[in-house]
């Protein structure tokens, strides 16, 4: 597995899980998720200052409204760069309201389900097409797909052939966009099974859409997908109706963390930014386990399910040497330890 080192990036996602109001009242602010996010892939600006990359999706907004944002930047120092142009956005609008579900409507970024990226470019070409969260846009809520990923798949050919077997015509054989519409394929396939079951039912078009976005198999979508993937990942995905999902995979090669309470769901590819932004301990804190998907419900209603039989552990070996913050406990005991066990060695040479 020695090409999983070729790609570290970091993720975050913040999923809120109480109306905008209740940040407003509790904060001072309706934007905490969006200041959130932007905190989090701040501290995690160690995994990748190559492009930084931030969407997120507005829950029941009415038709006619923008319910997607997303803005990516591979500038110099790309999450400042990222933030100042969402502020540059946000505050001539914020400037001239002050009812809240107008806000909602009209301003870009302010939303409750949040996906943030930071790229470290080895791998691609350094241009702002490489730069995630990607898009996979559809006329149809149900069928947006948004994605990031801290990954390297080692058998990308075999995925871009099966989508080619599938009949579908993918512009690059890019890991990413692979597994995008790898797991695109078989979201349009959910939904339209879904679609047909409800019209045997007796519901139209209008009303089947509501129905569809409340029963689907967020993990099902998950486990037919990834059948063949092969390689070290953390993939963090939203679906354009609310429902979002970070998995990981059964070896543990990639890391991944997150934190739940009645206000907030967040995952990150570190733990020491979620301690620090939330004000958390240690042991509140939970490692993502190996083969597992976190999986988040446009309701609210969250799971741990297991996507993949989890295999011998097999976490990159960069990633706690090199990639990951010290000031998490558990990678500062190691790199002590690590240096213990090599000093009588290294004093002896």
């Amino acid at each position: 597995m020695s090409d999983s080192i070729k790609h570290e990036c970091g993720i975050c996602h913040v999923r809120l899980l109480k109306p905008l109001s209740f940040y407003k009242e509790k904060y001072g602010t309706p934007f905490y998720g969006l200041l959130k996010t932007q905190e989090l892939m701040l501290k995690m600006q160690n995994r990748g200052q190559d492009g930084a990359g931030v969407a997120t999706i507005k829950l029941n907004l009415p038709p006619g409204h923008r319910y997607i944002s997303r803005l990516r930047s591979k500038e110099a120092n790309p999450v400042n760069d990222l933030f100042e142009g969402i502020q540059s956005r946000i505050e001539p609008l914020a400037d001239q309201m002050s009812d809240l579900d107008q806000m909602k409507k009209e301003i870009p970024f302010l939303g409750e389900v949040y996906l943030g990226h930071v790229r470290y470019g080895t791998f691609g070409k350094n241009s702002i097409e490489s730069v995630h969260p990607f898009i996979r846009q559809n006329n149809w809520m149900t069928r947006n797909l948004i994605m990031a990923g801290n990954f390297n798949m080692t058998n990308v050919k075999s995925l871009f052939d099966d989508l080619i077997e599938l009949g579908q015509h993918p512009k690059e054989m890019a890991d990413t966009v692979t597994v995008m519409e790898n797991i695109g394929h078989f979201l349009d396939d959910e939904v339209m099974n879904l679609y047909y079951d409800l019209k045997d039912k007796g519901y139209d078009k209008r009303s089947s859409s509501k129905e569809i976005a409340k029963h689907i198999d967020v993990s099902q979508i998950l486990r037919r997908a990834s059948r063949k993937w092969d390689g070290g990942y953390v993939m963090g995905g939203m679906f354009g109706h609310g429902d979002s999902f970070v998995f990981r995979d059964p070896r543990g090669i990639r890391p991944a963390y997150y934190y739940a309470d009645e206000e907030v769901i967040v995952v990150a590819s570190e733990r020491a930014p979620i301690q620090s932004c939330f004000g958390v301990r240690y042991k509140q804190v939970n490692e993502l386990r190996r083969g597992h998907a976190m999986v988040i419900k446009s309701s609210g209603e969250y799971k741990m399910d297991q996507i993949k039989e989890p295999l011998e552990r097999r976490a990159c070996s960069f990633e706690r040497i090199y990639f990951s913050r010290a000031n998490d406990a558990e990678i500062y005991t190691e790199r002590k330890a690590l240096g213990e066990n090599l000093a009588k060695t290294v004093l002896k040479e």
